[in-house]
């Protein structure tokens, strides 16, 4: 009997102190935020807390026990939604809780249903699907893609396609023709394909709309009067984002001015960095209003045959990149691969946030990028990351740190050797003295810089 008794003095002594316990106030309360609509409270009990207080406590407050966690002395609590800031503060100042926190909602990640996106390593590798699960984008948002030309005919693409121009031609006349290279249709299907629609593969901009503006002839190659031309034409079309996957080894004002005035008009504009597999400039990409794109592989390190430096801004996935191509799809190379990315996301950027500029869409492209090894070395921000830019959860966890690679040097039997050639559809390099022929000869050079790397071999169409 005396037992007994001491057993029930204890156990009233002990819910008084719980009591006073719960009347004191801890030190660090937690943030509330008073609109979170949600009906339902977490709380972890202090492991010392016997479940009859337990209980009376959530009875004082007028509740209801949801279920139990498989947590240990964890519940669920049903709270009606106007009481919900309150009971969570209290909770989280009585002593004998460990923590309350809403029961927040969680929706799957979105995955595509086109049936070769299981193929896009690239997707995965910056985090796609995270942050489609934020923002498809905007369906009028325009990207540019002034190259080859995209195949109105593709069935991934034709849609999507707002405006066809031919700029290899005088006044840029529009054209509803195919793109015979397949370099555009291939740039074009990365940056915008049509997304979940049970047909080949996924683009990064679900609702981006397209420009097809054609610089560049059949043969890949093109003069910078042309290039300036199909940024000034995008420019005055409405376009938010123009890709430039080309370049040349030689400075230009003509190109430059017509860069500065896309950027003036509030265009985001992402250029190929290049594919000599060195620290060589490559032009519009050197330029300060370009973001410059480097190509990395898909264990994260740069790509063999990807130029590199500190004018190179970011880096994203250019090694086997599957994509639209000519009338199907094909995996490519190069860093012309690297840069639709880029697009793509600045497309997902102006679509989630209309109202930001485009050094503002830069800057969040810029600073949310993994810090991947050689940034610092071979690009100043690192490689693309779609999550962070758009801001999901995940964005919080710190990016990967590693050490640069020690050297720069590529693997010399995969760096493209370009050589001089008489005509500047090799180099997309102007001469002193253009001529105005519409269509230039092909170069003889066998590997210009544009070609494309497929795996023990150069496709340079």
């Amino acid at each position: 009997m005396l037992a007994m008794k001491v057993i029930k003095y204890f156990f009233l002594i002990f819910s008084i102190l719980l009591l006073l316990f719960s009347l004191t106030t801890k030190s660090t309360p937690a943030q509330i935020d008073s609109t979170v609509d949600s009906e339902r409270l977490i709380v972890k009990f202090s492991p010392i807390t016997p479940r009859f207080y337990r209980e009376n406590l959530v009875s004082s407050y007028g509740l209801f026990q949801g279920e139990a966690l498989r947590l240990k002395d964890t519940l669920v609590l049903k709270v009606p939604k106007k009481r919900i800031a309150e009971i969570l503060e209290r909770l989280n100042k009585n002593f004998s809780v460990e923590y309350a926190e809403i029961d927040f909602w969680a929706e799957a990640l979105e995955v595509p249903n086109d049936p070769r996106f299981s193929e896009q390593w690239g997707l995965s590798k910056i985090q796609a699907p995270s942050g489609w699960g934020i923002t498809h984008g905007g369906a009028g948002v325009d990207i540019a893609i002034i190259d080859t030309g995209i195949n109105r005919n593709h069935p991934d693409l034709g849609s999507k396609i707002v405006l066809s121009v031919n700029c290899t031609i005088s006044g840029c006349p529009s054209q509803t023709t195919t793109d015979p290279d397949g370099h555009g249709t291939h740039v074009a299907g990365i940056a915008s394909a049509v997304t979940n629609n049970s047909i080949g593969v996924a683009g990064l901009a679900w609702e981006g709309r397209l420009m097809s503006v054609k610089v560049l002839d059949d043969t890949g190659g093109g003069y910078y009067s042309w290039i300036a031309n199909g940024i000034i034409l995008a420019a005055d079309s409405g376009a938010e984002v123009i890709n430039l996957s080309l370049g040349g080894s030689s400075p230009s004002l003509t190109l430059e001015n017509a860069i500065n005035y896309a950027w003036g008009k509030g265009v985001v504009i992402a250029a190929a960095a290049g594919n000599n597999g060195r620290n060589t400039r490559i032009y519009p990409g050197y330029y300060s209003k370009v973001i410059a794109v480097a190509a990395t592989d898909a264990t994260d390190k740069k790509a063999s045959f990807s130029n590199y430096g500190n004018w190179v801004d970011v880096a994203a996935p250019g090694v086997s990149i599957l994509s639209t191509y000519n009338n199907g799809y094909s995996t490519l190379s190069g860093t012309s691969m690297a840069t639709p990315f880029v697009s793509g996301l600045a497309a997902l950027l102006k679509g989630q946030y209309p109202g930001l500029s485009n050094s503002e869409v830069r800057n969040k492209i810029e600073s949310s990028s993994d810090s991947i090894s050689g940034t610092g070395n071979y690009w100043t921000w690192g490689r693309i990351n779609v999550c962070r830019a758009l801001g999901c959860v995940s964005s919080l966890a710190p990016s990967p740190t590693s050490t640069p690679a020690a050297s720069p040097t590529p693997i010399p039997t995969l760096t493209p050797t370009p050589s001089p050639s008489p005509t500047p559809t090799s180099t997309l390099t102007p001469t002193s003295s253009p001529t105005p022929t519409p269509t230039p000869s092909p170069s003889p050079s066998p590997k210009p810089w544009w070609c494309k790397y497929v795996p023990d071999h150069y496709s340079c169409k």
